[in-house]
């Protein structure tokens, strides 16, 4: 049996949908590290949410570090969470670890552009737009 089907759609079964997200293949996983972007960078950009990469500025909208503003130390593609720098938890022994937090749950409030492709994205994501605006 394949694991991830590429025409399934949609369905109301819960089940089904963590089954989808769970045996996507790494391309389409990226596509659920988006994250809204803050009302200044949407007005400069012209797209209203944008893939999380390591050292953009977050704040942290829900859960329990809710108001937190940091830096995205590392992303984790994988299980689809990102961790902030300062949101951390101490465990019984002594140690401390870094929180996960789902990207759906933080604004990115100013990001990383010395990256060639990451200026290509956005340069095309407002050429798209204005397009469409035509």
């Amino acid at each position: 049996m394949k694991e991830f089907s590429t025409t399934w759609k949609r369905s109301k079964k819960p089940r089904k949908q963590r089954k989808y997200r769970y045996n996507a293949p790494l391309h389409i996983k990226g596509k659920f590290m988006h994250a809204h972007l803050s009302k200044e960078l949407r007005q400069k950009y012209g797209t209203r949410s944008l893939r999380v990469r390591v050292s953009d500025k977050v704040k942290v909208l829900r859960g329990q570090y809710k108001g937190l503003v940091g830096k995205v130390e590392k992303v984790n593609l994988a299980y689809n969470y990102i961790y902030v720098e300062k949101a951390e938890f101490t465990k019984k022994d002594g140690t401390t670890l870094k929180y996960p937090i789902n990207p759906s749950n933080v604004v990115i409030l100013d990001i990383e552009t010395d990256d060639k492709t990451r200026k290509k994205i956005l340069e095309r994501k407002q050429k798209e737009k204005s397009e469409a605006g035509k």
